[in-house]
């Protein structure tokens, strides 16, 4: 297949949706020599912050030299974005041979009368037969949804595990609780890996904990580290990111937001981790990568007068996140709010959390997504919180309006799902 025949295939294969469990996976990876098997990786899991955590680590990783891979979703500006190796995406060429072998081994599956694969099935088998040919040093692995069933917990050579904050999200999959949803993204822990846990709300840490004492046994204490930000001081915070000081050393990121203080705290405990099971990195490159590091829609500032800025907050805790940013960041300026949504997620809360601060909001429906909430939808939900809403069928059209009503020392703030950002950004840029 060439790179649009490869397309096409997994366009094909939508109709056979979201499927949790790895049966598929486990077909997959046999008929294709199982390419995880040589490679090694740091899974990540949590609710939110995982994006940004898995960007700190690939920056400095692979400005220490070591050749990284990243399997990360959703993807924002390309859809080859979502594999990438030492900062390059994958190439219409590689994409389309890796699609093709796994093409073949969905082929053979089906003539055997088995299921067909999902879509997030097959971009992640080709994703390991991607890092297998290229021989990286370690993949960072992002799960897409939960953790014990999710396709990415194929992999059985973890050396580390890594858990964001986890709150309620994709519940109508992972449980109704707190609780359910951690003992779900606790299947990723693996024999013989390393455990790091941003500190979380006491019954996730319970759940963690506990996951750890039943795979790994009395050695279950010692591989769990928790990361905290207590024992870091932030020396400056602003629209243009945050520095801060940690075990005796400043350290600097461009991305901004509250949050990046502490994902950026939780990737350096995670070095510090892969330091010692034989990973090193030195000071100077954790500080250059830190400070290189690129992770576009998150608080992300795409121009000013007025300031335009765009953010992924599409669940409760994200969008509190985000209050807590516009309070410190964008007080006394007039908010005007773009907001698209999917279906399932927890937009009346979302809304709830957000609508205090806006001046007015406007609705759009994300484009060319089965899960996207209309915008006389999530209008109607709007204006439950809010007194000034208007719907737009069209991302153009919201944002021109946007424009006409916002004055130079006022605030453009698109936020939602993360898959109509880099529309946005096309536009905004264009």
């Amino acid at each position: 297949m060439d790179y649009s025949q490869s397309r096409r295939f997994i366009d094909n294969a939508r109709q056979y949706g979201n499927v949790l469990g790895l049966d598929n996976m486990k077909e997959l990876m046999a008929r294709l020599s199982h390419p995880e098997h040589g490679l090694s990786f740091i899974h990540v899991t949590g609710t939110n912050g995982k994006g940004s955590v898995i960007a700190y680590l690939y920056s400095v990783l692979t400005e220490a030299g070591y050749r990284i891979g990243r399997y990360t979703s959703p993807a924002i500006f390309s859809y080859r974005e979502r594999w990438e190796i030492d900062g390059k995406q994958i190439s219409r060429e590689g994409f389309a041979r890796c699609m093709t072998t796994v093409k073949q081994a969905v082929d053979e599956m089906l003539q055997e009368g088995l299921p067909h694969p999902t879509v997030f099935e097959i971009e992640t088998a080709a994703a390991l037969v991607y890092f297998s040919q290229y021989g990286c040093s370690l993949v960072l692995w992002e799960v897409g949804m939960g953790g014990d069933l999710d396709a990415t917990n194929i992999v059985r050579t973890t050396k580390l595990a890594v858990f964001t904050p986890i709150s309620l999200d994709h519940m109508e999959y992972l449980g109704s609780s707190v609780t359910e949803i951690a003992r779900k993204k606790a299947g990723i822990i693996k024999p013989g890996c390393r455990v790091l846990t941003v500190m979380q709300e006491e019954e996730v840490m319970k759940v963690i904990k506990e996951k750890c004492e039943t795979v790994l046994g009395n050695a279950g204490s010692t591989v769990l580290s928790i990361s905290d930000t207590s024992g870091a001081v932030l020396t400056e915070d602003n629209l243009s990111g945050v520095s801060f000081r940690y075990r005796n050393e400043t350290y600097h990121t461009p991305l901004a937001g509250l949050m990046q203080f502490q994902n950026a705290v939780a990737a350096l405990d995670a070095l510090e981790i892969l330091q010692e099971i034989g990973y090193p990195t030195t000071v100077r490159q954790r500080k250059r990568g830190l400070s290189q590091t690129v992770w576009n829609g998150r608080f992300t500032v795409l121009g000013d007068k007025p300031l335009f800025i765009i953010d992924g907050a599409h669940n409760p805790q994200a969008a509190r996140c985000l209050a807590q940013n516009m309070e410190r960041y964008l007080s006394g300026k007039q908010i005007y709010f773009i907001i698209g949504m999917f279906k399932d997620k927890d937009y009346q809360e979302v809304l709830r959390i957000t609508a205090p601060y806006a001046k007015k909001i406007l609705t759009i429906q994300t484009p060319d997504n089965a899960r996207a909430l209309p915008a006389k939808k999530l209008a109607k939900a709007a204006e439950e919180v809010h007194s000034d809403v208007e719907a737009y069928e069209e991302i153009f059209s919201a944002i021109k309006r946007a424009r006409q009503l916002a004055g130079e020392e006022d605030a453009i703030l698109v936020f939602g799902s993360l898959s109509f950002l880099g529309e946005v950004t096309a536009l905004y840029k264009g």
